[in-house]
């Protein structure tokens, strides 16, 4: 069954495609709980100008955060936080942390998802810190301070 999607379902597809989907799948599941519309002819011609939009919208995101990770390449980043006398923090720092140091001092704003760390940090120190965004990378570096 011919389906257009209005949210994006894991392993089914993103938000606005047309995709083919099992037919009690999508009956009894994509359509009830909203997740995806019959394809209609009329409902098509809008999903496609929808995708169009979200295709675009996605291309100047993807060009925004280019500059603003070649901006963040030459940034210092320090954030302070509360620390022991051996240097473990007592609260770890990650992706949200270290996001909002970099809104804050470097005047950039990236989304949380962009920065790829394994774990959050915690200990005092200075960190590479990696970037991804689809096909995009970067790096840049955040020092760790005792308050």
């Amino acid at each position: 069954m011919k389906i257009i999607l209005t949210k994006d379902v894991k392993g089914v597809g993103r938000k606005h495609e047309t995709v083919d989907a099992a037919d009690g799948y999508a009956l009894n599941y994509l359509i009830p709980s909203k997740s995806a519309i019959p394809a209609t002819a009329g409902a098509m011609n809008n999903a496609a100008a929808h995708l169009k939009r979200d295709m675009d919208r996605r291309a100047m995101d993807t060009k925004l955060l280019a500059q603003n990770f070649s901006s963040l390449a030459d940034a210092n980043i320090t954030i302070t936080a509360k620390a022991n006398d051996k240097g473990h923090l007592y609260d770890a720092v990650g992706a949200k942390e270290i996001a909002a140091a970099a809104k804050e001092q470097a005047s950039v704003d990236l989304p949380a998802h962009a920065i790829t760390i394994e774990k959050p940090f915690k200990e005092l120190g200075t960190f590479e810190i990696p970037l991804s965004a689809g096909e995009l990378f970067g790096k840049f570096s955040i020092t760790i301070a005792s308050e």
